[in-house]
């Protein structure tokens, strides 16, 4: 159905301004004045069956929210409404070309504008993405409710069945209103309210001038012991991935302690001559943490020793090689 005014050729337009002056003229006929304050409208709706194959035009006119005469194109004539109407539609009536726009507008009007607007509203469509989630009441006096969710889809035509094991469901259906996403497209929610018996199979059906044949999503109750083993099977999958991260982690940290460790890298850091602090055999276990500095030409190594009895201070020899002084002896001259 189509409403608004006339758009188009020229002529549409000189028929609006025909029928403006012919309302005019009726008041000057009658000799009376129009209301200084007043609202006059008029409203073209076309009616489509089949395409274009049937249409039908309505032209309403209005004066202060009341309908007071029409034109029908399946009369092919003007018909008053109200009283106030009578002289108006026996005016216009009288006026061959008035006549002859008004029963031309279903070619003109009507139809042309449906096969401009087609394209983007009739012949439009989008596919509806659907959706099956349940809901547990929390009582057991109440059932459960299964939701089937359709979204998305143009146009609004559209049929939503429950099934169960087969077979339609109509007892504890219920269905939302077609709600607009405000994208020219829609939603609706249909709940089906039901008690879950193991092997029970449900299905939400959409069937859509979108669709090439009704779309099916199944939802199936579980037993007890397949619940389980499905838990145990995702339990043990995060234990799995536990597993495997502390192991990253200790091959990581084990890979990390080995590139700190004295080798190559000491003399490449104090020089070629410089040389490790020579430990004793059998000393206790230590950690050891390095820090360089060069200062007047001078490097000093400084080995922070737990669990040893060794004087943390290391002083360079005259050779490049460093010594650890014993417990308490003093700084290095």
């Amino acid at each position: 159905m189509g409403t608004g005014g006339m758009p188009g050729a020229g002529r549409r337009w000189a028929g609006a301004v025909l029928v403006a002056l012919a309302v005019l003229g009726a008041h000057v006929a009658r000799c009376t004045e129009p209301p200084e304050h007043f609202i006059y409208q008029g409203n073209f709706d076309c009616f489509y069956t089949n395409g274009t194959q049937r249409v039908r035009l309505l032209v309403r006119y209005i004066w202060n929210q009341q309908d007071y005469a029409h034109f029908d194109s399946n009369l092919g004539v003007f018909v008053a409404d109200t009283e106030l109407g009578e002289p108006d539609a026996k005016y216009w009536n009288s006026q061959k070309e008035v006549l002859e726009y008004n029963r031309g507008a279903v070619d003109t009007f009507c139809r042309h504008n449906y096969q401009a607007i087609t394209p983007y509203s009739v012949a439009r469509s989008v596919k509806p993405k659907v959706k099956v989630s349940p809901t547990k009441s929390g009582a057991q006096a109440h059932p459960d409710t299964l939701i089937c969710s359709v979204t998305g889809f143009y146009p609004g035509g559209i049929e939503v069945k429950w099934l169960k094991n087969g077979q339609e469901q109509t007892a504890g259906v219920v269905s939302t209103e077609l709600m607009q996403n405000g994208d020219w497209t829609f939603q609706i929610l249909v709940m089906l309210e039901m008690t879950p018996r193991s092997g029970d199979v449900y299905t939400c059906q959409v069937e859509h001038s979108s669709l090439p044949g009704p779309v099916t999503v199944l939802w199936e109750v579980q037993s007890d012991s397949a619940r389980s083993k499905m838990l145990t099977g995702v339990g043990g999958f995060v234990l799995g991935l536990i597993f495997l991260a502390l192991g990253l982690l200790v091959y990581l940290r084990n890979k990390k302690g080995e590139g700190h460790g004295w080798g190559a890298g000491t003399k490449s850091l104090l020089g070629q001559n410089a040389q490790p602090v020579g430990l004793s055999p059998g000393s206790p276990p230590f950690q050891t943490s390095v820090q360089t500095a060069v200062e007047s030409g001078r490097v000093f190594l400084v080995s922070h020793l737990l669990g040893l009895g060794l004087d943390p201070t290391v002083c360079p020899s005259s050779k490049g090689q460093g010594r650890a002084g014993a417990v308490g002896r003093q700084s290095c001259p």
